[in-house]
């Protein structure tokens, strides 16, 4: 009986795709490419808003005070247009009516000081006075809540209202739980009517800057994460490596087939 001669490298020759398979193959790695291409120009995109949104958030927070708002701009304000301008206003604080927001800075862990001030214009717009620890809710808080309305003048950076929840759990004004800076929500919790649809991040005032004695301004983060170019250059090369692989993929199909 004849002996059966093996392959020197063992396999079995594989029989070629059916036509069927080969166009799904390639229209499932076409839509995956397509797709990876589509996610790295978005990319682009966002990279060109980030860029532009830093710049002008850089020449607006820097540009000199300008007076805040009044009401008969107020319907017209958005992010885009109003947010971290450098803003002054002139009023009378309602320190009795103020809101402690939860927060995190770089002091730690406490609250955002949130007082009434009563513009001279009409109207009412939020102060976020600064941030504090909770050894401040706890001592010169209480005091400076039954303090009386006081004349104020305040500098700072307007700020569009936040969401009614936070990153984690939701305002709970019936228990003066506040974790953002939900403007409407404060407004109706502390009996205010006629609030500007924004908030004014004072600067910082004065030479006291223990968050256990007084509120600290100033804080606002003007820094933006930028990882968009590296987002970008990862779904392109992504959308290479398919298209790479697809190539191979063909190659070895056509020597399949010149084999059989």
């Amino acid at each position: 009986m004849p002996a059966v001669k093996e392959s020197s490298s063992g396999d079995t020759p594989r029989n070629p795709r059916s036509a069927t398979t080969l166009v799904i193959l390639g229209v499932v790695a076409a839509a995956i490419f397509a797709g990876l291409c589509a996610l790295g120009t978005w990319q682009v995109h966002r990279l060109a808003w980030k860029r532009a949104l830093i710049a002008q958030v850089e020449q607006r927070a820097h540009a000199p005070a300008t007076p805040a708002p009044g009401r008969a701009e107020w319907a017209g304000l958005t992010s885009g247009n109003a947010e971290y301008r450098r803003v002054s206003a002139t009023g009378v604080f309602q320190y009795d009516r103020q809101t402690l927001v939860q927060a995190a800075t770089e002091l730690g862990s406490g609250y955002w000081v949130m007082t009434p001030l009563q513009l001279a214009g009409g109207g009412t717009v939020l102060v976020n006075r600064g941030f504090v620890l909770p050894e401040w809710r706890k001592g010169q808080g209480q005091a400076d809540g039954s303090q009386p309305p006081a004349q104020a003048s305040v500098t700072g950076l307007l700020r569009m209202g936040e969401p009614g929840n936070g990153f984690l759990r939701n305002n709970d004004p019936a228990a003066n739980l506040w974790y953002s800076r939900d403007l409407p929500a404060i407004a109706a919790a502390r009996g205010l009517t006629d609030v500007a649809p924004y908030f004014i991040d004072a600067d910082a005032a004065g030479a006291e800057r223990d968050a256990r004695k007084a509120p600290i301004g100033g804080l606002t983060v003007l820094a933006f994460p930028n990882n968009h170019l590296v987002y970008a250059i990862t779904w392109y090369a992504l959308a290479a490596m398919v298209l790479a692989g697809a190539f191979i993929f063909a190659r070895e199909e056509k020597r399949s087939r010149r084999k059989g």
